[in-house]
């Protein structure tokens, strides 16, 4: 599936999905019953109506099947950034323990690190380009700053681990929301899911073939089933991508204050 059909707004992406689920219903309803005259017809109505129930319940799993990929990354993204953000705001209120300067110092760190999170990465999770290539200067600065701090005393022997664990959480975290957003449903999915679909209508339009209005109906309601199971499944496939997507708030609710100016 393309970028612009996952980006769409909610209801143009329904008005879409809804819109070709229907005309392929459409053309497989015109096929059929064009050919469904003289010797056809009876070949297709020897198909057993028995075979629906199995095609409708193989679909249904193949929908489970697919979803559950879907809500598991979708929560898997949601665990890694709210991970992140509290690993952050434990480097922030760590920094109390050090003097002024390197407090100011670590927390203006984490500051860019978030900074450019929520300006550089977001957009290029969202796009699917970012990659683990690319190097958080600002936490691997803020480690490298807190490696070489001379703790004095007991407090903050203690704050330096701490800050040092918090950091590497926070580093971990950020790697898990980056390999996140290069997840989605594969092609091979997306067509086993909709090529079930298809069969699924054919068979009702055979069965139904000698009266149109009750095909064109049962047509019509299975075709409204795949189009919701679309439509659902589309809007969270990609975790960083689309109008329903994990956002950055929780990291911008950690954002360190400014200190302000004199």
């Amino acid at each position: 599936m393309s970028n612009w059909l996952h980006n769409l707004p909610v209801p143009w992406l329904t008005l879409v999905v809804f819109g070709t689920t229907f005309l392929v219903a459409g053309l497989i309803y015109l096929i059929v019953m064009a050919l469904a005259t003289g010797e056809r017809a009876r070949w297709f109505k020897g198909f057993s109506p028995g075979m629906l129930p199995p095609l409708g319940i193989l679909f249904a799993l193949l929908a489970a099947f697919v979803a559950s990929q879907v809500w598991n990354d979708f929560e898997q993204a949601n665990v890694a950034l709210q991970r992140e953000a509290s690993a952050l705001r434990a480097v922030v209120l760590l920094t109390s323990a050090f003097p002024p300067e390197t407090r100011a110092h670590l927390q203006a760190l984490v500051g860019r690190h978030i900074e450019n999170t929520v300006t550089q990465e977001w957009p290029d999770m969202a796009a699917r380009q970012a990659s683990l290539k690319m190097t958080p200067a600002s936490l691997a600065e803020a480690l490298q700053t807190t490696l070489a701090l001379v703790p004095r005393g007991d407090g903050q022997v203690i704050a330096q681990r701490e800050l040092v664990a918090a950091l590497h959480s926070a580093a971990d975290a950020r790697r898990q929301r980056i390999i996140l957003s290069s997840s989605g449903v594969n092609w091979v999915k997306w067509t086993g899911l909709l090529l079930e679909a298809i069969a699924a209508l054919v068979g009702i339009a055979f069965v139904h073939c000698d009266n149109r209005k009750t095909a064109a109906l049962a047509m019509a309601v299975f075709s409204t089933t795949v189009a919701v199971v679309v439509v659902l499944i589309l809007s969270h496939d990609r975790p960083f991508t689309g109008p329903i997507s994990v956002r950055p708030d929780p990291l911008l609710q950690v954002m360190p204050e400014r200190p302000a100016s004199r």
